[in-house]
């Protein structure tokens, strides 16, 4: 299982039969507002506040990784040295790497105050910890090759058609949930689904939204394939989305990045952040 599958909520694949919803789209490019426009957030008093740490990783680009110059750089970096500025408590703002497996524990034992790191969100994890408001989600989109002899211009021209998902995969289930007369066609791993698109062997392929934007865009694709239009998202098969955790005991902590989330959505800045590490969208 990939890094990017972990940023999403596993179910099982009989429920995930069972449940009858439609995919929901967003607009091209454009990062989806997550906030409602009337909403209001009250910053709470953090006077009291003597550091805001936040804790990452550097193995998980474009969120968070090492740079060329040697520094910690990412998505999630950016973000977070964006809500202490939007909390003004930039003096005290912190942010620190570790390994995955240490963002837990680490929290836990006082190390930082905050995650940032891509964790999903679980019934369990949100028993032990609290999880501000969804910031971002990552949707499955459908690629297609675009030297086909006959190219396909929408998802409703899929229907019949062979398409390729990797086997086991949350998109598996998506796919036959919510386009039950595409033929799925299923590969043990993403290498050779993307290869078989390359070579015809397949309509479209279906998978994460991230990876496929990066694949269509990047040397390895040479240029065969681009993204379908229409971003599709799903919470029970996809995830609430990316999210900061946070400990229970500091409801404040979390309302004041939840107010923050808020302002740098409507004013622009986390959308700023997003065309940073996402030229090329991913919706």
């Amino acid at each position: 299982m990939t890094r990017a599958l972990s940023l999403r909520i596993c179910v099982t694949l009989a429920l995930c039969a069972l449940l009858v919803v439609k995919p929901v789209l967003a607009q091209p490019r454009d990062l989806p507002l997550l906030f409602d426009a009337r909403e209001r957030i009250a910053r709470p008093d953090l006077t009291g506040l003597a550091r805001l740490r936040f804790l990452t990783t550097v193995d998980f680009p474009p969120f968070n990784f090492i740079d060329q110059s040697g520094k910690l750089s990412g998505f999630h970096v950016d973000l977070a040295r964006e809500i202490c500025r939007e909390l003004l408590i930039e003096d005290k703002c912190q942010i620190q790497a570790v390994t995955y497996a240490e963002l837990i524990p680490a929290l836990e034992q006082g190390q930082g105050e905050a995650v940032a790191a891509g964790i999903a969100v679980s019934p369990e994890l949100r028993q032990r910890f609290a999880f501000s408001r969804a910031f971002m989600q990552l949707p499955a989109r459908f690629a297609v090759n675009t030297k086909a002899e006959e190219p396909v211009a929408s998802a409703a021209e899929l229907e019949g058609k062979p398409v390729g998902v990797v086997s086991g995969t949350t998109h598996e289930a998506m796919l036959k949930a919510f386009f039950p007369k595409i033929e799925p066609k299923t590969f043990p791993e993403r290498n050779a689904m993307l290869s078989a698109l390359q070579q015809g062997g397949v309509a479209a392929v279906f998978s994460d939204g991230m990876q496929l934007s990066f694949w269509v865009s990047g040397s390895i694709a040479g240029g065969c394939c681009a993204l379908l239009d229409g971003a599709y998202f799903s919470q029970h098969f996809l995830g609430e989305g990316l999210t900061i955790m946070n400990r229970k005991a500091e409801p404040a902590l979390t309302q004041a990045i939840d107010h923050a989330l808020l302002a740098l959505s409507r004013n622009g800045r986390l959308e700023e952040i997003y065309l940073r590490y996402f030229p090329n969208g991913i919706y």
